[in-house]
């Protein structure tokens, strides 16, 4: 019924940027906090950022502050991950997440849908 797919990931020098995009298949989609989590190898899966319905609050993991920004246009039911800054330790598999929830975005139990993850390698 609901389908998330991320894209936009690669492969870039660190320093460099890239964006992600996250195209839902939501009915409601202005009704949902939207969120985004990495897993690097052999590590378990962790917040990122998240934004709520409006598009009007970020909440990001202190290790990400500064350098990657969430956004979200509801008209298109995208929503946007902007990384800079990126170092090697950045490097994991992307996903976007999607819950009506409104409160504890950083835990991924709270989420009820989930991307299929893109891929982001950051070289030295």
């Amino acid at each position: 019924q609901v389908q998330l797919v991320e894209s936009g990931g690669g492969l870039v020098q660190g320093g460099g940027s890239l964006r992600l995009s996250c195209a839902a298949s939501i009915r409601t989609f202005d009704s949902y906090v939207m969120g985004w989590f990495r897993q690097a190898p052999g590590k378990e899966r962790e917040f990122v950022g998240a934004i709520n319905w409006g598009g009007t609050n970020t909440y990001y993991v202190d290790s990400v502050k500064g350098r990657f920004t969430i956004s979200r246009d509801n008209a298109k039911n995208m929503v946007y991950l902007q990384m800079n800054s990126l170092k090697p330790e950045d490097t994991a598999v992307y996903y976007c997440a999607a819950t009506s929830r409104a409160t504890m975005w950083e835990t991924e139990d709270v989420y009820n849908y989930w991307g299929q993850g893109t891929q982001v390698t950051v070289s030295s």
